[in-house]
């Protein structure tokens, strides 16, 4: 596997989303490393997205949202879960992609460790939150330089996945564009459960 290059990732959300299926997640904490192989993920926009964090603009809390793309931009739902998104566009543009799900393929028992909630290997990063709890990202990694070898996460080019293979959908819990279909996944014991949008919560 290689890294991302930067540029690769500085394309719209959602040309960005379908290239970020299969890719691998990967993060090393003093206890080891673990990746995992992303399956679903949701597009978000900026200004023109009324889901997103920054359709009312620039702000502290979604800086990191305008780039530079490659980027990893982290925040906080509901009180008690983080949700990590990739960045991308050009630099000043804002967009990003969360990383709703994904299959752990490197460093199993340690997420299993991290996630002892999960009866069966598929739900080790099932959902969002899940993945960042199996992945142990939090705040201290909001910003960090997807493409940079040493940063504690990072981001592969995984194996290319086939148009043919990538499904569409609603976004999932969004009150705002909710029937929007800017979730894509593929075929995986690991894609999270649908459930519509209506209950209030931040989009991305």
């Amino acid at each position: 596997m290689r890294l991302f290059k930067r540029e690769e990732l500085a394309v719209d959300p959602l040309d960005l989303a379908r290239t970020l299926l299969g890719a691998v997640i990967e993060t090393t904490e003093p206890e080891g490393t673990v990746a995992a192989r992303l399956v679903e993920v949701e597009a978000y926009r900026g200004e023109d997205d009324p889901a997103s964090h920054c359709y009312r603009g620039r702000t502290p809390r979604n800086e990191v949202m305008w780039g530079p793309a490659g980027h990893l931009y982290v925040y906080f739902v509901y009180g008690m879960h983080f949700c990590a998104n990739v960045v991308g566009r050009e630099d000043g543009q804002a967009g990003a992609v969360l990383l709703r799900a994904a299959e752990v393929i490197d460093g199993t028992e340690l997420a299993r460790a991290r996630r002892k909630a999960a009866r069966r290997e598929n739900e080790l990063a099932q959902g969002p939150a899940r993945l960042t709890s199996a992945l142990r990202i939090g705040p201290e990694h909001n910003g960090a330089d997807l493409v940079d070898p040493g940063s504690p996460v990072r981001l592969f080019m995984g194996d290319e996945i086939r148009a043919k293979d990538i499904r569409t959908g609603p976004r999932v819990g969004v009150a705002a564009a909710k029937d929007t279909p800017w979730r894509f996944w593929i075929d995986s014991p690991a894609v999270s459960s649908y459930r519509p949008g209506g209950r209030s919560r931040p989009g991305k």
